[in-house]
């Protein structure tokens, strides 16, 4: 088996070294230990051997998913033997964290390779969006080999400004306009979330939002937060996430949390996932800083319904599996001043009601949307002045 060393880098600080397989793209063995404390948060170390098992689920976890649209096809064109074999191309580099690998025995430095601070080529980003074709002379360094999610997307520098543009799903393309539509419900409620607009290419609809993350900082997902420690038995999930990101110095984790679920149940989201909210932590210093402002509320409003099932959304993630459950844990509506949100609906149907986005939302679907983001205010609102009153 031949097996490349590594040096496990977080920006400039190394962590551990280890050795990939050329064939399957997995860390096989792992070497020296640097620093314990600058590992990916979950990943276990006790008395200086680190979890082989945890260290190659990250690594794994890291790669652009197999269900990405536009990869398997990508993947077989490369003549690519595993997927994973697709993040030594980058160095394992990311525009999430600070984390990479640097090769044995290389004098590179982490301000000469970081896609934050140096440009990168869009043949990967390409590739995903069907604009060429794979062939050897392509560049396969990119922020693309390590973004998360399985709707088409890619990063690109624009104005100077690492953005990440996402397609939707046919036949509606609603994730596009969900993300708007959601940020729009966001700036007036006083939410911290990450700004989305909207653009055509080639008459199809993408959302696009600027990178959050700095090259001073990581994104923890809320997946490896709940790693990080494991669950006592009395504790449920949504508790044992507070208490683990109280003890590390995020105090208003549960506004934070509450303004969250707030938004997923007005845009009725239906995956909610544990890896697409978190916390940011200072790279360099390892301050756990802020809950990471809220992002990819796409998958809402009935996205994939059609519109005789709209109104009747009741699924979610990540704490409980309907809405009505959810809401139960926030624990103050006080924040909420229902009355910036007047007119809302108005703004999502003249939205919807565009030339272009006629194409693919047909008035019946528009309506039906405008409808369950009505209905569901007014069935916040109410549930909110009972939760005052049972005080």
């Amino acid at each position: 088996m031949e097996l490349t060393k590594y040096t496990l880098m977080h920006k400039n600080i190394p962590t551990i070294d280890m050795f990939i397989s050329d064939k399957s793209g997995y860390i096989e063995m792992v070497g020296t230990l640097f620093s314990a404390e600058h590992l990916p948060i979950g990943i276990s170390c006790k008395n200086d051997i680190v979890n082989e098992e945890e260290l190659n689920e990250w690594w794994s976890e890291r790669c652009i998913p197999a269900n990405r649209e536009g990869f398997k096809q990508l993947f077989y064109s490369m003549n690519m033997n595993v997927r994973i074999n697709i993040l030594t191309r980058c160095m394992g580099l990311s525009l999430s964290d600070q984390y990479w690998i640097k090769p044995a025995n290389s004098d590179i430095k982490w301000s000469e390779v970081n896609f934050f601070e140096n440009t990168f080529p869009e043949d990967m980003g390409k590739l995903l969006f069907g604009e060429i074709r794979s062939k050897p002379s392509l560049n396969l360094f990119s922020p693309d080999n390590t973004t998360d999610g399985c709707l088409k997307k890619r990063w690109k520098i624009i104005d100077g400004k690492r953005c990440l543009i996402k397609a939707g799903t046919p036949p509606f393309h609603q994730q596009a306009f969900n993300e708007i539509i959601a940020a729009k419900i966001m700036s007036r409620l006083g939410i911290r979330h990450v700004p989305y607009s909207l653009i055509w290419r080639k008459n199809e609809p993408y959302s696009v939002c600027e990178d959050f993350i700095t090259p001073e900082t990581d994104l923890v997902s809320a997946n490896q937060v709940i790693k990080s420690e494991t669950k006592p038995n009395n504790l449920n999930l949504y508790m044992h996430y507070v208490n683990l990101c109280e003890e590390h110095g995020i105090k208003n984790i549960r506004h934070s949390l509450d303004e969250m679920l707030v938004i997923d149940y007005i845009v009725a989201n239906e995956d909610r996932h544990f890896n697409n909210f978190g916390v940011i932590r200072n790279a360099e210093t390892l301050e756990w800083l802020s809950a990471a402002p809220i992002f990819d509320s796409g998958t809402s409003l009935g996205y994939n319904r059609l519109e005789r099932s709209i109104a009747d959304i009741k699924v979610c993630k990540p704490f409980k599996k309907t809405h009505n459950e959810q809401l139960q844990l926030v624990t103050s509506f006080d924040w909420i001043e229902f009355s910036k949100i007047n007119g809302i609906v108005d703004e999502i149907s003249a939205l919807l009601s565009e030339k272009k986005t006629l194409s693919y939302i047909e008035e019946a679907r528009r309506d039906a949307i405008s409808e369950l983001v009505s209905d569901r205010i007014r069935r916040l609102e109410r549930f909110a002045l009972d939760h005052t009153k049972s005080k």
